[in-house]
């Protein structure tokens, strides 16, 4: 099977004309979208802040037992946990048995609490009600005085997989024969980098209305995948997947390595992308992580892929591990301009 490295772009590609202009389209919908939730959220504080005041709730008195505690991973004391993270995404974080957020609640210690939903696209997640559901849980953990570490976004997989994929390639006879230069530009560059403009802008306004300031942001590539075919549990019946295969059959690619290297350089062409969006000065507190180098498309793949589009768990583990490294690092990153800012604040030798 032929090698693939994760930073090798075709020397056609440009930044997309007008891309300056669109993210400010882009951010602009985010904050209509974002104003138009907090608006609906308000109402319903209201209207929560009435019943609390019918109902006469009461605090609870009943202590846990200790050991209750302890069976659940916890402390009898303080709450034993590395901090907590919220997160909104597609199946890399809601996959059954193992997932990213899984990972990262099981060998790291976060709390992660989640909107995330398996099959979700970008589109869904920018122009649908996960906004909603992200900014009620965002109130929920502040009601409990609880600033999140991190918010944490997986999209776009299902953007350019499954039915999706078929637009994206020309038969191979034809005679442009591969990836539809024309029409990878308008989903990854254009409808893909829109709505994740857009739904970084809507979590970051939640973030300064509800929180104060923006929260740190996380998001992700995707790997190389393997079209072999593969989807959850073989793509049996109801089961979804494949997602990859399929596409390219019938566009006429039978040929393993040309099939594996037009699927990897779809992929660069995403990860591009991302690095364009976090590159937006608006999104100085979004951190981009790159995961093309863990999860192999070489003869080992199966240890690294459960199948076309999803990790295994050596493969989701590695991913966690990644993300702890950029959780850790916007940490070190927000201690140190703590530091200077007690530094410049604090009054000199010569005014002592």
């Amino acid at each position: 099977m032929a090698k693939r490295s994760g930073t090798n772009a075709k020397s056609r590609r440009t930044t997309p004309r007008g891309s300056a202009g669109s993210a400010r389209r882009a951010i602009a919908v985010g904050r209509s979208l974002a104003g138009e939730v907090l608006r609906f959220r308000d109402q319903a504080l209201r209207r929560r802040a009435a019943a609390l005041r019918y109902a006469a709730p009461t605090i609870e008195a009943r202590a846990l037992s200790p050991r209750l505690i302890r069976a659940a991973g916890g402390h009898a004391g303080a709450v034993a946990r590395a901090g907590v993270l919220v997160a909104e995404g597609d199946s890399w974080f809601d996959y059954p048995w193992h997932d990213v957020l899984r990972m990262l609640e099981d060998q790291h210690g976060y709390d992660v609490e989640s909107v995330a939903h398996k099959g979700d696209s970008v589109e869904s997640m920018a122009y649908g009600g996960q906004l909603e559901e992200f900014t009620r849980l965002i109130e929920k953990l502040l009601r409990q005085r609880v600033l999140p570490s991190a918010i944490l976004l997986s999209a776009g997989g299902n953007d350019v997989a499954g039915d999706e994929f078929r637009v994206l390639i020309n038969h191979v006879r034809s005679a442009h024969a591969g990836l539809n230069e024309q029409v990878v530009r308008g989903v990854i560059d254009e409808r893909v980098f829109d709505a994740y403009v857009t739904i970084l802008t809507g979590v970051t306004t939640v973030c300064r209305q509800r929180a104060g300031r923006p929260l740190p942001i996380i998001i992700h590539g995707y790997g190389h995948p393997v079209p072999d075919g593969r989807g959850v549990l073989g793509g049996w019946g109801p089961l979804p997947g494949p997602w990859l295969q399929p596409g390219f059959r019938d566009k006429g690619f039978n040929a393993p390595d040309a099939c594996l290297e037009m699927a990897a350089d779809l992929i660069d062409r995403f990860n591009v992308m991302l690095r364009r969006v976090t590159a937006l000065t608006e999104f100085r507190h979004v951190r981009y992580v790159d995961v093309r180098d863990l999860l192999s498309n070489r003869t080992d793949y199966k240890t690294w892929w459960a199948n076309e589009l999803h990790p295994t768990k050596r493969g989701f583990e590695a991913v966690a591990d990644r993300f702890a490294a950029a959780i850790a690092m916007n940490r070190q990153a927000s201690a140190s301009i703590r530091t200077r800012r007690a530094i410049r604040r604090s009054p000199s030798r010569k005014d002592i």
